[in-house]
């Protein structure tokens, strides 16, 4: 598939994938949603990439959903409006479950579907002058897609004031709410921090990222019962015996690295 909206590169390991459509500020509408849906499946398909970076050009990282879309959306059928939110709800799912680890690089303002895109990956680094808000509420509408996820990143009572107020809300606050994780001064140190995380999960099991991807999604909301010991007790033996883990507790023992250990500048 030709991409018109967005950029899918891959360098060794690492996929990258950009949101690319800086004069719409990479507003989000049914084109853009659906390519960065089929970028996210190639980049899970393809056995060399173990990382995902999600990015963006120009001033933005997402404008949200685009109002010139949502006015067309309008004259649709029902039943044609709530395939267009399917479709945006099957893009976010589809970032948050994809079995490689996933860091947001957020060089600028996250408002709408682009908060619920950095709440869907794994790892959200930002700029200090970085927005965010969901904004919804102020245009009579429902954030219904993105609250999901930016609430399991926040927690419920942080996830309703900015949900029902619709408020921006910085950088600084996102950090101290727990959607971002780093913070850095510029764009440059952007890339040497997204940098230092890719190189870090290099280092780890491939198989048991995924695997840690899977039970962190199976912990929420489970309750702390026999059941879970039982389900987290076949988990860790599954991966213990696996080859990889095999390899790796090999690798230690014998004070090696393992074979899947690399970095971006350091092949495997």
């Amino acid at each position: 598939m030709e991409f018109q909206a967005i950029l899918v590169e891959t360098d060794g390991p690492l996929g990258l994938l950009t949101l690319n459509k800086p004069d719409r500020h990479n507003a989000l509408d049914e084109h853009l949603i659906g390519e960065i849906t089929e970028g996210l499946r190639q980049l899970e398909a393809d056995a060399q990439v173990r990382v995902v970076v999600l990015s963006a050009t120009g001033k933005s990282f997402c404008a949200g959903t685009d109002l010139q879309w949502q006015q067309r959306a309008a004259r649709f059928t029902p039943s044609q409006n709530l395939q267009e939110a399917r479709n945006l709800g099957d893009m976010l799912q589809t970032l948050n479950t994809l079995t490689k680890p996933v860091i947001a690089r957020v060089q600028g303002p996250a408002y709408g579907g682009g908060v619920g895109l950095v709440a869907a990956c794994d790892i959200a680094l930002a700029t200090y002058d970085a927005l965010f808000a969901l904004t919804d509420v102020k245009l009579g509408l429902l954030p219904a897609l993105a609250a999901p996820y930016f609430q399991a990143a926040v927690g419920a009572r942080h996830a309703r004031r900015y949900l029902l107020t619709g408020e921006r809300f910085s950088a600084a606050e996102a950090y101290r709410l727990g959607l971002i994780h780093e913070l850095v001064p510029d764009e440059e140190a952007l890339d040497d921090a997204v940098g230092e995380i890719v190189d870090k999960l290099l280092r780890n099991g491939p198989a048991a990222l995924g695997a840690c991807k899977e039970m962190l999604a199976a912990l929420d909301g489970h309750p702390l019962d026999g059941d879970l010991v039982l389900e987290s007790a076949a988990r860790a033996t599954q991966v213990r015996l696996s080859a990889e883990g095999q390899e790796g507790i090999a690798a230690f023992l014998e004070k090696r690295k393992p074979a899947w250990a690399q970095t971006l500048d350091e092949p495997a």
